[in-house]
């Protein structure tokens, strides 16, 4: 059977959109990752962003895995 495992981006608010989804779906989260666990270099070291999200995962069963970051800094693509 295929899988979906989306990832996606968001501009500060994975958290919580993340928790609006654990409440919708169930289940805990498999992980969650934030920007102060891991080196500068493979972050951002800025202050406010310490605490967003570098990674989080809510399994939904089935083998598919809702995945998603918090975009900081220069890594944020903006589209017009």
């Amino acid at each position: 059977m295929a899988v979906i495992n989306p990832y996606l981006n968001f501009k500060g608010n994975a958290e919580e959109a993340f928790n609006f989804y654990r409440s919708v779906f169930g289940g805990e989260f498999a992980m969650i990752m934030r920007f102060k666990e891991v080196p500068a270099e493979a972050g951002s070291n800025l202050p406010e962003d310490q605490e967003k999200i570098m990674h989080i995962a809510l399994p939904l069963g089935k083998g598919n895995v809702l995945m998603a970051s918090d975009v900081v800094g220069d890594m944020c693509n903006h589209v017009t």
